[in-house]
């Protein structure tokens, strides 16, 4: 946990796709975080698939990176796509390897989320299924505002830069909700 003074927010990209609109999401949230607030970002493009024969020799060095900075965090921020009503696979597989006992680090852990995709739904149900992860984790979802970032194409740029001005309103209004929810946890 962070000093008081600010909080530190580990953000999380289920997505591996280098035009990411999850990615350009999260970088977009580091730019609109309130002051008193810093977003960084982890990779999760080396975490290797999850395997209990692995996981018995102890955990791989990225893992054991990702769940210290889990456990250091004063919340996450993760920003998923949606595949087949879903969260990716990558995604899911991190949360696997970050959660395995002992002292998984999810517990009591403040968690926004937000996701971008071409469709109008903009990752809703892929959100609702971290959720129904979280509660099993016993983590703490920030319930509202809730950023479902749809018809991505439209409201990012080239270079993946959050051009809609709306779009930006929202993703800086959650993010000072989610600050004063940490807040009040704690």
């Amino acid at each position: 946990m962070s000093d008081g003074t600010t909080l530190k927010i580990l953000g999380i990209c289920g997505s591996l796709r280098a035009g990411s609109y999850n990615m350009s999401a999260l970088r977009a949230a580091q730019e609109l975080a309130p002051a008193g607030m810093t977003i960084d970002i982890f990779d999760i493009s080396t975490i290797p698939l999850y395997n209990e024969d692995v996981k018995a020799k102890g955990f791989p060095p990225v893992v054991a990176d990702l769940r210290a900075r889990i456990k250091a965090a004063d919340g996450l921020l993760l920003a998923t796509p949606e595949y087949n009503y879903s969260t990716s696979g990558v995604l899911k597989n991190t949360i696997d390897w970050a959660s395995r006992p002992p002292e998984q680090p999810f517990d009591g852990k403040p968690i926004a989320l937000m996701g971008a995709s071409g469709g109008a739904l903009g990752t809703a149900r892929a959100q609702y299924h971290l959720r129904q992860m979280f509660v099993f984790l016993n983590a703490h979802i920030l319930n509202r505002p809730e950023v479902f970032i749809g018809a991505a194409p439209t409201k990012f740029d080239a270079e993946g830069k959050l051009t809609d001005q709306p779009t930006r309103d929202f993703v800086a209004a959650m993010l000072t909700s989610y600050k004063a929810w940490i807040a009040k946890l704690r």
